[in-house]
């Protein structure tokens, strides 16, 4: 197995840059085109744990849309092979002191690049 071949990073880098311009700009309809429309997929949120991309959907449907702009740091995509990566990163919304982390698993499937499993929390201090 290949770890970080430039051209599969660089197509995760990119799926990964629109998953978060759609997250701060609430474009629901991309964020749901960038989950894995299964059963399987997981994402367990700040707040909630959603089984399945249904679950998921419906909590992106009634998310609130304010405050949603943030800055990233020590954001860290890597691939394994040419179809699984991770993507990682921190995050502080503006006018919040409190950081949080993310973490993705994203998978190549016929419709292109999806999240499959995510994982967003705070850290405590």
């Amino acid at each position: 197995m290949q770890i970080n071949l430039s051209e599969v990073v660089a197509e995760v880098t990119a799926a990964f840059q629109r998953y978060e311009a759609a997250l701060v700009s609430n474009n629901v309809a991309v964020l749901d085109e960038l989950f894995w429309n299964s059963a399987h997929t997981i994402r367990y949120g700040v707040t909630e744990n959603l089984y399945g991309y249904e679950a998921i959907a419906t909590f992106r449907a009634n998310r609130p849309d304010a405050n949603l702009s943030r800055t990233l740091k020590n954001t860290v995509i890597t691939t394994y092979g040419q179809d699984f990566a991770t993507a990682n990163t921190e995050f502080q919304r503006q006018g919040s002191d409190k950081i949080g982390r993310q973490s993705q698993t994203w998978l190549r499937t016929p419709e292109g690049w999806r999240v499959v499993s995510a994982h967003v929390s705070l850290i405590v201090l």
